[in-house]
């Protein structure tokens, strides 16, 4: 995509929120040097977070970690559900870091390593100076991504590495448990590694994990024919932008196998999802309980494997639901000066995962010069010195934790991203080899 027609798709007009004491205010109209500009501060700032991560060993700290704590070993708080949740709750909203003293220590995640793996795939795409050094990297992800399974399942599957006490499942989740979030975060970076680099191994672990979405995953069927998968084994939650994840999942590997059940699996899933959207365009994180909030990350997960199911099931049946869902994103989760937004009708809390997933949903649907102006604020406001990311900016004060899952391996990633989208006209849909030989 040229520069040009980055910004002929700059014809939707984002709804401004005000945020008492935070300065929001940023360029407003970037020419095409100001967009090479940001592809240099883009370039920058990816080097840095490049090694920051190698620095700390893909290690960090995580929002909900608070369980990793010896303490609730103990016999009193082991299985005290209010205490469980509300140490979460206090631990990941502390804007100072106080896990050393609770005895809890720093752990690599599959989901970090499969950002930063997506991340060096794209650059690999793009930087042929520095692919020996990215498929380098590359390797190494693999090979921790691979030591991190999920082993007694179907299929590969992923989960988190610290216990977790949700309040909507009907039990907690154990650390190592897998799910369909991380499962469909780890193999959508394997896919796009094999798109963007042509190496073939990470492919036979999406084929196999598509196992783990057909056979262990609860399904919540609807009379119409569609159906929710749970988040986790046993577990019954309709949450549409989780269930997407298997969707993008199926679509990917039936585009490998030409096997029917995935993509009627896939379908189905959609149709069920599609049937919640609202008549406005917006969906609820969750259908059937009381969180009915509509937020800028789940919405843009949701709408890219949307867009990737499209893509490789070959079916645009719902590609109404879908423009409607990417109309009212851009509508609502950008202010005027391109900050991102967290829920569709407040500003704050400005958060580093709804920051790179903005960046990436814009450049999913073509918008590279919005994606490019977002990065400029997030560069300016939730960058830090050693090239890490924040967790978030409120109002009247800042957190400035660098967790490695939420904040700095999804900005590395989406920055790559924007990279790609900057520096290759030829854009996302080329094939391997195209990627891998860009003289060819």
């Amino acid at each position: 995509m040229s520069v040009g027609d980055a910004r002929d798709q700059q014809k939707i007009h984002s709804r401004h929120g005000e945020v008492p004491g935070l300065d929001v205010t940023g360029a407003s109209v970037m020419p095409d040097e100001e967009l090479r500009v940001a592809s240099a501060r883009v370039r920058q700032a990816l080097a840095d977070t490049d090694a920051y991560v190698a620095r700390e060993d893909f290690s960090g700290y995580d929002p909900y970690d608070a369980l990793s704590s010896p303490i609730f070993g103990l016999p009193l708080l082991r299985s005290n559900h209010y205490a469980r949740m509300a140490a979460q709750q206090v631990v990941k909203r502390l804007f100072v870091n106080i896990r050393p003293l609770l005895g809890i220590t720093k752990k690599v995640s599959a989901v970090s390593l499969a950002r930063m793996l997506e991340g060096y795939a794209h650059l690999f795409a793009i930087e042929p100076s520095r692919r020996d050094y990215c498929r380098d990297r590359i390797a190494l992800c693999l090979r921790r991504i691979d030591a991190l399974r999920s082993c007694g399942y179907s299929g590969d599957c992923w989960g988190y590495e610290w216990d977790w006490e949700p309040h909507y499942a009907a039990m907690p989740i154990p650390a190592g448990l897998p799910n369909i979030v991380a499962t469909g975060i780890v193999t959508n970076a394997l896919f796009e590694t094999h798109r963007l680099t042509g190496i073939q191994t990470p492919l036979d672990s999406c084929v196999n994990a598509a196992n783990f979405v057909l056979r262990d995953l609860e399904r919540t069927g609807t009379t119409d024919g569609g159906f929710c998968w749970g988040y986790f084994p046993g577990d019954r939650q309709l949450v549409p932008n989780a269930t997407m994840k298997g969707a993008r999942l199926c679509a990917q590997v039936f585009s490998l196998t030409g096997d029917r059940e995935l993509r009627d699996a896939a379908r189905a899933t959609v149709k069920f999802v599609t049937a919640h959207q609202r008549p406005d365009g917006a969906w609820p994180y969750s259908v059937g309980d009381h969180r009915s909030w509509v937020d800028n990350f789940h919405t843009g997960y949701l709408l890219e494997c949307l867009d990737t199911y499209e893509h490789y099931a070959d079916d645009s049946s719902f590609s109404s639901a879908k423009t409607r869902g990417w109309q009212y994103y851009r509508a609502s989760f950008l202010t005027k000066d391109y900050v991102p937004k967290y829920f569709d009708h407040r500003v704050t809390p400005i958060d580093a995962t709804a920051c790179a997933q903005t960046i990436s949903t814009l450049c999913t649907f073509g918008d590279v010069l919005g994606a490019a102006q977002a990065a400029l604020w997030i560069l300016a406001k939730m960058r830090r010195p050693d090239g890490g990311f924040i967790y978030q900016r409120h109002s009247h004060f800042t957190n400035r934790i660098p967790y490695m899952r939420w904040s700095t391996a999804p900005m590395f990633c989406a920055l790559a991203r924007l990279l790609f989208a900057i520096d290759n006209p030829r854009g996302s849909s080329q094939t391997p080899a195209q990627a891998a030989e860009p003289n060819r």
